[in-house]
């Protein structure tokens, strides 16, 4: 007999709300979740992997309406697998270039924390503005044609 959790323990698991669990049934991301009679959800350790993939997927930037398409591919089996190996080949794509993003960002909060370090030391900005110029310690990526 396989080993079944309340959504009370898989929310303490996984540290996500009953309410976010329920949505996600609701959206139909867990397909082969069962319910008794009395509506109550009961999850195996497969749905908890499910949950772990779609709370995935949503930090990466997926919608849910993506999400419920990747799921519905997993429930059709393997003629799908070359297809989700796909999305996820976009997705990791998608992510890689929203990481190099936030990296430039982090760069310039950085700099500016530098920035604002030295105009505190020297008790004006005149100096720092003048030594700290952004575009020479944080320039400007052209992107190529």
């Amino acid at each position: 007999m396989k080993t079944t959790y309340t959504i009370g323990q898989v929310s303490k698991l996984l540290d996500l709300s009953n309410s976010t669990i329920r949505y996600y049934d609701n959206e139909k991301l867990l397909p082969n979740l069962t319910k008794n009679d009395a509506g109550i959800r009961s999850f195996t350790q497969a749905d908890i992997d499910t949950l772990r993939v779609i709370e995935c997927l949503k930090k990466s930037g997926m919608k849910i309406k993506d999400i419920y398409t990747f799921t519905n591919l997993v429930a059709q089996g393997d003629s799908t697998i070359k297809e989700r190996r796909d999305m996820f080949y976009q997705i990791r794509h998608d992510f890689t270039e929203q990481m190099e993003a936030m990296k430039r960002t982090m760069e310039i909060i950085n700099f500016k924390c530098d920035y604002y370090d030295k105009a505190i030391n020297d008790g004006t900005e005149k100096y720092a503005q003048a030594e700290m110029p952004l575009s020479e310690i944080v320039p400007v990526k052209v992107a190529e044609k």
